[in-house]
């Protein structure tokens, strides 16, 4: 089998797309230019692609792309069936760019900058195989934003996970890298844990990020909270130990407040302790809720896996002169 080649290599741009219509198509004005641009000089092979990843979307985006995969053969849309989510729509683009040397997944609304392409290209040349774009600043956030995204990354350092900062899914990875996936078959993804943890060389690219051109995220609070999920029970048992020392402290306190109790009730001594006991029921049975919730995630998880669903279906594949249906 012939190897990637890394002075020329074939670009697929994987962007993973649900409900945009709002700014898609001025989003593949902007890639196809830039797309263009490097292949004329010389950067990326000509057959290099920008692969739209349609994730179930209920608005016109589908057949925006579908309109521009038909007359210029620079695009390739991959539908999938129903909405599966952003990680597995990643996922997909990636499985499916079987000619791709390096593919790079970035978000269709370019707030992730896409003229560091050739910053990640560089660094890919030089040997890396995997290349991370990493946000300058969160200047464009809201201070909610700002404040979630510091405790979600500080939270998820707490619990273990190997996540870099102000990293979302803006990256480039080698042919060998897509190889090494593809033996990965767990259901529940967390690609910016599970990139990192693969061990191969890599690099990271600075950018800064715009504002977003129209319609609104599709990341909200539960998804995130979700991902932030996800990573932790993908990566980590570190909650599961934390229960346990916890147990343990529980009952340790328990034993030394009942040895005073016995002592106080020797010396004759008889202090009310309503509000006590009241306080230690609520905090213990909180704790107990808690603990289940955590152990119920990972049950989850397994059931899941078991399961051994796929994690996404295709229903078509277009581009110019072709539309092929699974």
């Amino acid at each position: 089998m012939k190897g990637p080649n890394r002075e020329l290599p074939i670009l697929y741009l994987v962007v993973p797309c649900y409900n945009e219509e709002e700014i898609i198509m001025e989003s593949a004005e902007v890639m196809k230019a830039k797309m263009c641009e490097l292949i004329s000089s010389g950067v990326i092979g000509k057959n290099s692609r920008i692969m739209f990843v349609n994730d179930g979307s209920t608005d016109d985006t589908f057949a925006l792309l579908s309109d521009v995969a038909k007359k210029d053969d620079i695009f390739i849309v991959v539908s999938l069936v129903g909405n599966t989510g952003h990680q597995n729509a990643i996922w997909a683009g990636i499985m499916t760019a079987e000619k791709a040397d390096v593919v790079v997944t970035i978000d269709a609304d370019l707030q992730q900058d896409i003229n560091a392409l050739p910053k990640f290209l560089e660094s890919y040349k030089n040997g890396a195989e995997v290349v991370y774009g990493v946000r300058n600043n969160r200047e464009s956030d809201g201070v909610f934003k700002k404040l979630s995204a510091l405790a979600y990354y500080r939270f998820m350092h707490l619990m273990g996970s190997r996540i870099l900062e102000n990293h979302a899914d803006y990256r480039l990875i080698s042919r060998k890298v897509i190889n090494a996936l593809k033996e990965y078959n767990e259901s529940n993804l967390f690609l910016r844990g599970l990139i990192p943890s693969l061990g191969f060389p890599s690099d990271i690219v600075y950018f800064d990020t715009k504002e977003r051109t129209g319609g609104k995220t599709k990341y909200t609070l539960s998804k995130m909270f979700k991902l932030a999920t996800d990573g932790i029970t993908s990566f980590t048992i570190r909650p599961l130990r934390i229960i346990s020392f916890t147990g343990f402290f529980t009952i340790l306190f328990g034993i030394i407040l009942s040895i005073i109790s016995i002592v106080e009730w020797i010396q004759g001594k008889n202090v009310p302790g309503y509000t006590t006991l009241l306080l230690v029921l609520l905090f213990m049975s909180g704790l107990i809720l808690l603990s289940l919730g955590v152990i119920g995630e990972y049950l989850g998880k397994i059931y899941l896996e078991t399961k051994n669903r796929p994690k996404y279906l295709i229903d078509c594949v277009i581009c110019s002169g072709n539309e092929n249906d699974d």
